[in-house]
């Protein structure tokens, strides 16, 4: 029985040698069903009618408001464009949900590398949305100076708030921006405001650059910072640590936990020589662990007990104010670079001028000063 059975092999080996020209090989295809296409056609015809699909700015506007997901993320990204025209709608969507913004509290946080901040955030925000709060958090992702790329990869180290119905997080490039903050996120909070969110985390890259563009923009800033690191104030410059309305030593848990103590003394002692913030409010110092939950919610109460004391003495309406006007002169420097920078004559003479500097005839000053006559002549 075995014996035809070979043949049969034998014969049909013959036959693919024949048709093929060539050795038998375990990788001759044998017929079977057709492969499909590389490239989903349907789905690129899909995506190539979305693209078409121009949404107007009265969709946008009632996405915000009634918070569509979709489009509140499609929003974020249109304010995040350089293109003129997405620009220009953009500007006119912050102009409507204006009126609807300023409701929320904002805190800012920032901390050493390793600091467990976007731990930290997770925990804190977890007992916030347990409170029935709308939380958004937006985490600024430093961008490469090279590729001018970021990762973007919060929501990956935020897992369960991620996923949690009263949370979003928008993770955007800070695209070089003064302190990492991304260059559009003030515009970002009022779109959050205006959309229903009561509670707004800022996370910054982190400490090493100027912090004052995230201060500018929160009620709250908090600096979070870890023990058992060597010296907890070394590096830390002194203007963070003035800014800071409160600091809180984390990873206080296990055999760190008395380190963590005895850093938050410290921390504690330093801040005595610090002036006395225009708030009247005296910076405390706690010890917290992201990962065991302990001190979060006594952060959250320290957090509420600021908001009700710059209540009653006025400076929390006070620094909102101050906010706007520092608001209003940063638009302005940022429509100036734009308008500079997209200038057709500009973008001409600025090949030029590169020209000049490589050969040496004129210094940086004399190249910059050509660019701006010419600028402002028009």
């Amino acid at each position: 029985m075995k014996k035809p059975q070979k043949e049969a092999v034998n014969q049909e080996s013959k036959s693919n040698l024949n048709s093929h020209n060539q050795l038998p090989s375990a990788l001759t295809e044998r017929g079977g069903i057709p492969q499909p296409p590389s490239i989903n056609e349907s789905a690129v015809r899909a995506f190539k009618s979305r693209r078409k699909t121009v949404i107007s700015t009265d969709e946008y506007y009632e996405g915000i408001i009634n918070f569509n997901r979709t489009v509140f993320s499609q929003a974020i990204t249109l304010l995040e464009s350089s293109l003129p025209e997405h620009q220009k709608i953009a500007q006119e969507l912050v102009a409507r949900c204006l009126p609807h913004s300023g409701k929320s509290f904002r805190l800012g946080i920032t901390g050493v590398p390793g600091a467990g901040k976007s731990t930290f955030i997770e925990a804190l925000g977890l007992h916030v949305t347990s409170l029935n709060h709308k939380l958004a958090v937006l985490a600024i992702d430093p961008s490469s100076t090279r590729s001018k790329g970021s990762i973007l990869g919060d929501k990956t180290r935020m897992e369960e708030l991620s996923v949690n119905p009263n949370a979003f997080i928008r993770p955007s490039p800070s695209a070089g921006s003064l302190g990492g903050v991304a260059r559009k996120t003030r515009e970002i909070i009022i779109l959050c405001e205006a959309a229903g969110f009561d509670v707004i985390f800022v996370e910054t890259v982190g400490v090493g650059q100027s912090e004052t563009a995230v201060h500018s923009m929160v009620d709250f800033f908090l600096l979070l910072m870890i023990a058992g690191a060597g010296d907890e104030l070394q590096g830390i410059k002194r203007g963070i640590m003035e800014m800071a309305d409160a600091v809180a030593v984390n990873k206080a848990d296990g055999d760190n936990k008395v380190k963590a103590e005895i850093a938050k003394t410290q921390i504690k002692n330093a801040l005595h020589f610090f002036p006395k913030p225009d708030s009247s409010w005296g910076p405390e110092t706690v010890a917290c662990s992201a990962i065991s939950n302990e001190g979060i919610h006594e952060i959250w109460d320290m957090l509420m007990n600021y908001k009700e004391f710059t209540t009653q003495n006025k400076y929390f309406e006070q620094k909102r104010s101050h906010q706007n006007q520092h608001i209003m002169y940063d638009y302005i420097n940022s429509r100036l670079h734009d308008s500079f920078y997209n200038d057709p004559a500009i973008k001409s003479l600025l090949r030029e001028t590169e020209r000049m500097l490589r050969e040496k005839t004129h210094s940086p000053y004399q190249a910059a000063q050509l660019l701006l006559e010419k600028y402002f002549s028009e």
